[in-house]
């Protein structure tokens, strides 16, 4: 049978079924450590799901973003997530039918990033959860500071620093803590993250078959988003060392680090870039911040938030306390990413 693939060079079976399909292989490889509570597989929870006395946590998003957002469930991280259609929104039942498989008598968090259709829908499940007696509480991640200019944070967009909101809030719900002490983890990471990113190339809508936007011949953009939203800066292609220069200087504008400080830092891929560059990167990364006397405590290099196939990268930096550097220690497992 002839491939459907509107002209796209891409491994699928057909451009309508590329969500279905990939939820079917997640489960089929992964079903270890997580099951499906829906016939449509858009209701993913830890398999040992619910727990019963600890905070539940759930997420949820578009697909096309991988690992974000289901690539984050599983022991010592999230306990469920609601999965859209490519770069769309889940919808309030998927989520709700999420939230009452996970839920274990204390509530339950929800984070996500901060876009119309989430935000809509995440609070719809919300109020219908209410209804159930559960009582749920939400942390909105807003960590990309090109979204928006500095005042306005709460409008900002969440993209790959989420993945702090998500480690930090959920190595406290596995203490046991309240579903207040979780969320304030969580407040406490957005607070205290901030991303920026680059873009090089525009990714391909499976259902579409063409690029979303054009980036030219030797031009990047500084500050576009996951799915392509306008960045604040087009020019000619530069170095790593002066894509970092411009990407952490911008950070350290936004949310200053006093000299001494600890820090984490996540250099993430957004599809199309090789770990080589992402390397290359945190080298110029670690020698500015080296400088300035901040201390990398730890280090996240990968693809965290990534958007298909996009040629890019970005980096987040975390601000450390004892109490953060205690809790992102602490151990988890997902399909995607260990950590011991």
């Amino acid at each position: 049978m002839e491939q459907k693939t509107n002209g796209m060079k891409k491994f699928i079976n057909d451009p309508e079924t590329v969500v279905d399909d990939m939820l079917e292989g997640l489960l089929i490889a992964h079903s270890d450590q997580l099951k499906s509570v829906r016939s449509d597989n858009r209701a993913l929870v830890r398999a040992d799901s619910p727990i019963q006395g600890k905070v539940a946590i759930a997420t949820g998003g578009g697909s096309g973003h991988l690992p974000l957002f289901l690539g984050y469930v599983g022991k010592g991280m999230l306990d469920g997530v609601a999965v859209g259609d490519i770069f769309a929104s889940p919808s309030s039942q998927q989520m709700l039918d999420v939230t009452r498989s996970i839920h274990g008598g204390e509530g339950v968090l929800y984070i996500y990033g901060n876009y119309g259709g989430d935000v809509m829908n995440f609070d719809m499940a919300a109020e219908l959860a209410d209804l159930d007696g559960i009582r749920v509480e939400t942390v909105v991640a807003t960590d990309d500071a090109a979204s928006m200019p500095k005042g306005y944070e709460h409008q900002r967009r969440g993209v790959a620093g989420m993945f702090y909101l998500y480690k930090l809030a959920a190595a406290k719900a596995e203490q046991f803590a309240s579903l207040d002490e979780v969320k304030r983890i969580a407040e406490k990471a957005n607070s205290n993250v901030r991303t920026m990113g680059v873009a090089l190339t525009p990714c391909i809508l499976p259902a579409v078959g063409r690029p979303t936007f054009e980036i030219g011949e030797g031009e990047m953009e500084i500050g576009m988003g996951i799915h392509g939203e306008p960045g604040i800066q087009r020019g000619k292609l530069q170095t790593a060392d002066e894509v970092a220069q411009t990407l952490v200087t911008a950070i350290l504008q936004d949310m200053p680090i006093d000299k001494g400080s600890d820090v984490s830092v996540l250099i993430n891929g957004l599809g199309a870039t090789p770990l080589e560059e992402l390397y290359i990167f945190y080298r110029s990364v670690h020698k500015l911040l080296e400088e300035k006397g901040i201390h990398i405590y730890n280090r996240y290099i990968g693809e965290y938030a990534t958007s298909l196939e996009m040629a890019g990268l970005s980096i987040s930096i975390l601000r450390l306390d004892d109490e953060l550097r205690e809790l992102l220690d602490a151990p988890f497992a997902t399909p995607f990413r260990i950590q011991n």
